[in-house]
Formats: structure tokens, sequence, C-alpha cells
């Protein structure tokens, strides 16, 4: 694990929480806030997987849970033991990830390591392959979406409304690929973080226009929610 926050009361709906990351991602998003661990993970250290369980474990009697992040913690090839670590702390576990690796999901939902799951829908299916170096075959994340169409656990998906990357014509194609889904959170773009410094100074959507892709959203799923503006 290459990074640690304590504790947060925002990433983890309804709970108190901790948060891991992970280093490395099968995307190279140019909007991506974690840069850092996205293309140089080796320049953050590894943090012992014994010393973190030990605060954790202090931990437990003021956090109900842990948010497991990244990069893409889904290409860790720990992740599976150290969420069963996380269950026999008794703390509830939500992952964040691109949903690119269905097996991985199916394997960690087969083995009850998830209470939460949060999916980042970056734009159409179709433009995947402008979100990385090489190609990008989308089968995966749709595969994903219809793995978790079956699950009890609860089930997020986010989009990050990028101005030129989502319009209204991805929030239809999206909203076709999540229909019935139970929610789909639109967040406002914070450009400053972006990754590649060219997609620093995008300006992004006004208030107004997300309320209106959020309008849209609305035709194809259970819920929709706004961040960020």
């Amino acid at each position: 694990m290459k990074g640690f926050q304590g504790t947060s009361l925002l990433d983890f709906p309804g709970r108190v929480a901790s948060l891991v990351f992970t280093g490395g991602c099968n995307l190279t998003c140019p909007f991506c806030h974690n840069g850092g661990l996205v293309l140089e993970p080796d320049g953050y250290p590894d943090i012992p997987l014994d010393e973190l369980l030990a605060d954790l474990k202090a931990r437990r009697n003021f956090i109900d849970g842990v948010v497991v992040s990244g990069g893409e913690p889904t290409i860790e090839a720990g992740l599976p033991a150290f969420l069963a670590e996380l269950k026999r702390l008794d703390l509830q576990v939500k992952l964040d990830t691109n949903g690119l690796l269905p097996k991985v999901i199916a394997h960690l939902l087969e083995h009850h390591l998830l209470d939460y799951i949060a999916v980042d829908i970056k734009t159409s299916p179709e433009r995947y392959s402008e979100l990385h170096s090489v190609a990008v075959d989308p089968a995966g994340l749709i595969a994903t979406v219809e793995l978790l169409s079956q699950v009890a656990i609860e089930v997020e998906y986010r989009t990050t409304c990028i101005p030129g990357l989502v319009t209204r014509q991805e929030i239809d194609a999206i909203g076709d690929l999540l229909r019935g889904a139970p929610l789909w959170v639109l967040q406002q773009y914070v450009a400053e973080h972006a990754m590649d410094t060219d997609w620093q100074g995008l300006e992004k959507y006004p208030p107004e226009q997300l309320q209106q892709f959020a309008a849209g959203a609305q035709e194809y799923v259970q819920q929709v929610q706004v961040r960020g503006i």
C-alpha cells in the first residue's frame, strides 16, 4: 500500500472511514488527480502491512470501515488477502475502481470481501481508448456493470463531467449502460489537480449544465446525485 489517511467523513457514504491507496493503474487518464500514484508508484514508500493493520485495529472504536482506492486497486495482487484482513477486524470495506477487471471484482464478491463498490465511468465505452496510451477494450467495464446488477452490496457509479469528454451524448451512452442502477453520481471537474498540465486550464461546466446532465441521467437510473457544485 502506498498511502493512508486516518479519518474521512466523505469517502464512505454514511460511515466514518480510513482511506488506503494502492499504486499503479491500468489507465493513464489525463485528468487524474492521483498522477503520482499512477505514473510513479515506486516513488512512494510501501507501508508495511503489519503496521497498517495495527493502526486500523487501533482505530476500530471510531471508524466503521476502510476505503481502498488508488491508482487502481484491482491490479494489486495482494488485494484479496488485504481485504480479508480488514474483514477479520470487523471493518466494512468500500472499493473504488475503474471496473475494467471484472474477474477480480467477481472474486472479491464471491468471498464476501466488499460492502460497497464505487465504479468510475469516465466517458462512453467507445471512447475509453482516449484514456490511455494504448487501446482500451471496454468489455471489462461492461461485464462489471452486468455483474453488479446482480449483487446485494451497495453500488455507486460516478462520472466526472469533463467538458469535451462528457457531453449529453456521453450521458445518454453511459445511461444506456447503467440502466436500472441504484445510484449514479455526477461530479464537477476540478481542473487544477489534473495529471496532464494541458488539462489544468480546461474550464469546468457551470453548475446549471451539471443539473441538466443530472436531469437526463435520471431517465436511466434509480437515483442521481450531483457533487462538487
